[in-house]
């Protein structure tokens, strides 16, 4: 899915402009489309068009008679769960036949529907306007262009999706192209078997950075947005980085899927967060500089590979296949998203990325992140992810969601006498669903944590955890695995910031904390504390490191822009109660060792 990671460690809020996105009924169905064969998209980028954020499609088919012609363009991105109507972008549409101009009228607001004179070639063209910094959207720079195909490829209403189409690429001599798709033997041009993979791999056009390594014996490519941003210490740790965690990803599930794997990274100032959307052989992130290099990147990274197995081919037979038209609504989120997000943590500690102690740190937080939210059932979290919800638990499928894959692990190993681990479930759908060329139901996804338990039931852990809004037995299960919470005080200012360009904007401030006697008001802008970058000390764990085992009182010298004058502050260091942490347990047996070792580890006793 698209990762809008609000309320994690780091700045994880995606904060860019996107339309206004609701869940909405579909248009009546148009009637079906007649056949057209010999489908080709051209994408027209140069520099007069980006210039002016527009993209240039023309499509051009074949068809065998006069009966009208019905194409639409998708309504939402597989991954990015929510109805954008891209339809929107769309301006001049013509559409022609030899030196015929066509008829044409819209069937409704997402498909056009055209009348050939005869039989042969038709050509349809029209613009569209790239000026949404988002993953499943069009953006455009001068020197560079990202774009999905559910945003131009237009599909025959009504027929099947298997059809074959090439892409051509008509652009600048000195543009790169970086895609997923399968070149051609024309020059600039790509070639999708069907319209699911032609929509599922995105474009880079421009200038930017581009190199490649191969990881567990495929090529990974890694191509980065505005060139010279993303280089030096910083790149190199980056690919040590997915040297390390593509491997015990292919471990789950026992293949390599794909020939090569792009990442598709845009960096951008007036972006203000990090988030990733995946694909089938690839994934576009889009963060803030500041974001580049922090201790969530890799987790960035490892997740949205991560989707290259679960979702973009083990994925819920509520997902299969993708509609374009609608919402495709599933209470299985918190497997495809959750459980992703579980596996980018432990692909980074098995790799060596992070060790046993920052595995342990980010599933507290995730802990906390839960504790602190309104109770709510991870399959309604899923199924609202369509209407952003506002009652606070929107996207809390993910860390929730990661949590109850922990937990089942955890489950798993006991009853299996660390035999067998959610690894193995992942595995057999894996096989059995999606090599099959279906999605996973409900029966088939407990069969496989129950096998992998020696029968163990699990209907009352899917009344109370998943369907249910109960709170997760962590003291019984952790003791399992040779773990407990431990309670902790930590350095506070008592405020609840947004990351900002400019710093930290104070959005609400705890009453009698040690920022109101400083004075800070709601809507200032925290510019440095101490002289270092609010942005540092705030969401990169600074904060914590610069005043831990400081005598409490000890003054805080704070920056902040208010309005337009700058303020110097003085705020009194105080302590306050942390969310426990997850620490390891001296006094475990050695049963719970394995068994914790097992999961760091990803290695079973069979």
């Amino acid at each position: 899915m698209f990762r809008s990671l609000a309320g994690r460690a780091v700045v994880l809020a995606s904060l860019c402009a996107l339309p206004p996105a609701v869940a909405q009924r579909a248009a009546p169905e148009a009637a079906a489309s007649a056949p057209i064969t010999g489908v080709r998209y051209q994408v027209i980028v140069d520099r007069a068009g980006l210039g002016e954020h527009q993209l240039h499609v023309v499509t051009t088919f074949g068809v065998a008679g006069t009966a009208p012609v019905i194409l639409s363009l998708p309504a939402w991105t597989p991954g990015a769960y929510e109805i954008v109507n891209f339809a929107r972008t769309v301006s001049e549409f013509g559409a022609t036949q030899g030196a015929d101009t066509l008829r044409w009228d819209k069937a409704d607001y997402d498909t056009w529907r055209l009348w050939p004179k005869r039989a042969g070639q038709v050509t349809v063209t029209f613009d569209v306007t790239a000026d949404t910094l988002d993953n499943g959207m069009s953006w455009t720079k001068p020197d560079f262009a990202l774009f999905n195909g559910t945003n131009l490829f237009l599909y025959p209403e009504g027929r099947p999706t298997e059809f074959a189409s090439t892409v051509a690429i008509k652009t600048e001599p000195d543009f790169l192209i970086a895609t997923g798709m399968t070149r051609a033997p024309e020059a600039r041009t790509f070639r999708a078997a069907n319209y699911h993979e032609l929509v599922d791999m995105p474009f880079f056009v421009g200038q930017f950075d581009f190199d490649s390594a191969v990881v567990s014996g495929k090529t990974v490519r890694f191509a980065t947005y505005p060139r010279g941003v993303f280089g030096g210490a910083m790149r190199a740790t980056a690919w040590e980085q997915i040297k390390r965690s593509i491997p015990p990803e292919v471990l789950v599930f026992g293949e390599v899927p794909w020939d090569s794997y792009s990442i598709m990274h845009i960096t951008d100032s007036t972006f203000g967060g990090m988030s990733g959307l995946e694909h089938a052989n690839s994934h576009v992130d889009v963060t803030t500089p500041r974001g580049n290099g922090s201790d969530f990147q890799p987790s960035l990274f490892a997740h949205e590979i991560f989707h290259a197995w679960n979702v973009k081919r083990l994925r819920p037979a509520d997902l299969v296949p993708y509609r374009y038209d609608r919402p495709q609504p599933t209470g299985w989120l918190w497997v495809s998203e959750g459980i992703t997000d579980y596996y980018a943590d432990l692909a980074l500690v098995r790799g060596g990325v992070i060790d046993t102690k920052g595995f342990y740190a980010t599933t507290s937080g995730k802990m906390g992140e839960i504790a602190n939210a309104p109770p709510f059932a991870l399959e309604d979290a899923s199924l609202n992810a369509w209407i952003k919800v506002r009652d606070g638990t929107d996207a809390l499928y993910y860390p929730k969601g990661s949590l109850a894959g922990f937990l089942l692990d955890i489950m798993i190993r006991d009853a299996s006498d660390n035999r067998s681990s959610l690894d193995d479930v992942m595995r057999e759908l894996y096989r059995s669903t999606y090599k099959q060329g279906r999605g996973f139901t409900a029966d088939e996804w407990w069969g496989a944590v129950r096998r992998a338990s020696n029968g163990k039931s699990y209907d009352e852990f899917a009344r109370r955890y998943i369907d249910g809004r109960d709170p997760y037995p962590w003291d019984e299960a952790l003791k399992v695995v040779g773990l407990r919470l431990q309670s902790d005080s930590v350095p506070r200012m008592g405020v609840s910031l947004r990351p900002e360009q400019a710093g930290a904007r104070v959005m609400e401030i705890v009453p009698g904390s040690p920022a109101i006697d400083a004075g800070i008001k709601q809507g200032d802008v925290i510019v440095s504390v101490n002289q270092r970058p609010a942005m540092d000390v705030f969401f990169a764990g600074g904060f914590r490191a610069m005043y831990d085992g400081k005598p409490a009182g000890t003054p805080i010298p704070v920056v902040i822009k208010r309005d337009s004058a700058t303020v110097n502050v003085q705020v009194p260091l105080r302590f306050g109660a942390a969310a426990p942490t997850l620490v390891e347990d001296p006094a475990a047996s050695p049963r719970a060792v394995r068994l914790r070792n097992g999961i760091l580890r990803g290695t079973t006793d069979k």
